[in-house]
């Protein structure tokens, strides 16, 4: 066989387990689904393809993850560059989830990219791995910097602790709604654009709600 067509034919059988261990494991979790349930999912014979093209489950989950990575981080530096030095919360969180909803929207239906970014989320090790994966994200470094400079006085600690709850927001939300046009479930908002909307919304709010200092315990007074 021609070397061109070899790795025509690699290209072809590597999409297909990419496509098939994404509907897998958005459908099921990484976990549940075995290396032989998604080569079989992917129509090949040999059950050993899936470690042969990608390694371990860990590399795989990290090219199912890649391949939509770049086309997001585009629309998000062109989001991040509109709104290059202002000083309003809104802006950056528009740039943060817009992207991805977008690219939600125009990849046409089903989708499973939320749910898959979902599960590989309830997973320590592996949002362990996505969450360092993401840092490597120029403009998500520059959102988070937007941020930092839209609110100088907020404490370090509800910093840190807002941008957990944001993350887990966005992610479940974007999959809940990936799941309900799946499954041909009503969804509060009808379009993509308008999802993202109200998730922006609730983001601002989350990111701008007041703060509260610890309370501190009484101690005993000693004698």
């Amino acid at each position: 066989m021609p070397a061109k067509a070899r790795t025509d034919r690699s290209t072809v059988t590597r999409e297909r387990i990419l496509d098939a261990a994404e509907r897998l494991f958005a459908e099921h979790g990484v976990y549940a689904v075995s290396n032989r349930t998604v080569a079989e999912e992917a129509g090949q014979g040999n059950t050993a393809v899936v470690g042969y093209h990608f390694g371990t489950k860990t590399d795989l989950v990290r090219a199912i993850a890649a391949r939509h990575a770049e086309q997001v981080e585009q629309r998000r530096t062109e989001m991040v560059d509109a709104v290059e030095g202002s000083a309003d919360v809104r802006d950056w969180i528009n740039a943060l989830v817009r992207p991805g909803a977008e690219y939600l929207a125009e990849s046409g239906e089903p989708t499973w990219h939320a749910r898959f970014s979902a599960q590989v989320m309830t997973d320590p090790a592996l949002r362990e791995i996505m969450s360092d994966d993401a840092l490597t994200s120029p403009a998500l470094r520059r959102i988070v910097d937007g941020l930092n400079a839209c609110l100088p006085t907020l404490p370090l600690e509800v910093r840190l602790e807002r941008a957990d709850m944001g993350r887990h927001l966005m992610v479940q939300m974007l999959a809940e709604r990936e799941r309900a046009l799946a499954e041909g479930s009503p969804t509060p908002r009808a379009t993509w654009s308008d999802a993202a909307t109200g998730l922006v919304d609730a983001l601002v709010g989350l990111w701008l709600a007041p703060t509260t200092a610890p309370v501190t315990a009484p101690t005993k007074e000693t004698t």
